[in-house]
């Protein structure tokens, strides 16, 4: 199970990140991805874009190779069960521990005149999109790693005191290690929102792409031959690696060890392979938006099966409480 926000627009850091493990997945896990609008409302209470950035999250992902027919794609606002299981998680969940979450802190500095209880208790409707289908992985980043543990926390804790409904879920990396996109100016990564010509989006026209990635920072190259590369080099050799072949990635690679490489052939180069790469995808999601009645079956199709085995989960949930009257 894992969610994505509609906030921002996806780039290259999410498809290598994320997307192109939650494709490989569908094909040996049963799946659940999520369009956490609903989490959107903690940072993002304007709304009249909304409906537009869930569009684009849903035709950006099948763009990538999200099947909807494989997977449970569908929004978290249709599946009504997570506000009900939200409301009791709530329950276990104690002020003092969600005060003190990173990202909570992060958040109250950033938006200090919009500190809202859906920002505190974000980490406890994280968790209840999760266990509302029992999932047991959950692919995540670093930066989520300790909303996973204080999930494992609630789910222990409903456990000893309810008895055993859920399994605990567990991070997990699918395939090679996590890929961490850097930004093109070399510092940090790639992001949604932030640092916007320096970072890739799967949305950028080709001319676009070329220009942002002709800025990228470079220097006036080694002076030593096999020399460490500096930071900001190592980034540019790491898009390439993502996105060239490898005899165009070994050519510059021998270059920069015989102090004979010039950056802005090598850019050039890095421009074309990123066009070549992201074109298809962009056009394929842009088809994708224009047909809105695919994306009402798509959204159909997954609060459906979000749904069955959100019901199933609630009924084990009010029967272990001992909310049965009836």
């Amino acid at each position: 199970m894992s969610g994505i926000r509609p906030t921002g627009l996806l780039h290259l850091g999410s498809y290598f990140g994320a997307v192109r493990n939650y494709v490989k997945m569908q094909e040996e896990y049963e799946c659940f991805f999520m369009v956490a609008d609903l989490h959107s409302l903690t940072t993002h209470p304007d709304t009249k874009e909304l409906k537009a950035n869930v569009h684009r999250v849903l035709a950006e992902n099948i763009a990538c190779g999200v099947d909807p027919d494989k997977a449970a794609f569908y929004c978290q606002s249709h599946v009504q069960e997570t506000g009900e299981l939200y409301l009791y998680l709530n329950m276990l969940a104690y002020k003092g521990e969600l005060e003190k979450t990173t990202t909570f802190k992060e958040k109250a500095r950033s938006q200090p005149d919009n500190i809202n209880a859906g920002l505190l208790t974000y980490p406890v409707l994280q968790t209840a999109d999760i266990i509302l289908h029992r999932a047991s992985l959950v692919p995540v980043g670093k930066d989520q790693e300790q909303h996973l543990e204080m999930a494992r926390n609630f789910v222990n804790r409903f456990n000893h005191r309810y008895g055993e409904v859920f399994p605990e879920p567990k991070a997990v990396n699918y395939g090679s290690e996590l890929v961490k996109v850097p930004s093109l100016d070399g510092k940090g990564k790639m992001s949604k929102s932030e640092n916007q010509y320096a970072t890739i989006y799967l949305s950028d026209d080709d001319e676009l792409i070329r220009k942002k990635v002709m800025k990228a920072k470079t220097d006036a190259g080694p002076t030593e031959t096999n020399a460490a590369k500096p930071d900001y080099i190592d980034n540019i050799f790491l898009l390439m690696k993502l996105v060239s072949n490898d005899e165009t990635l070994q050519k510059f690679e021998t270059d920069y060890n015989n102090c004979s490489i010039r950056y802005g052939d090598m850019k050039k180069q890095l421009g074309e392979d990123m066009v070549k790469f992201i074109t298809p995808i962009r056009q394929k999601a842009e088809n994708i938006l224009n047909d809105e009645k695919y994306l009402q079956e798509v959204m159909e199709k997954g609060a459906e099966k979000a749904r069955r085995s959100a019901k199933a989960t609630m009924e084990l949930v009010r029967e272990a409480i001992g909310l049965n009257y009836f």
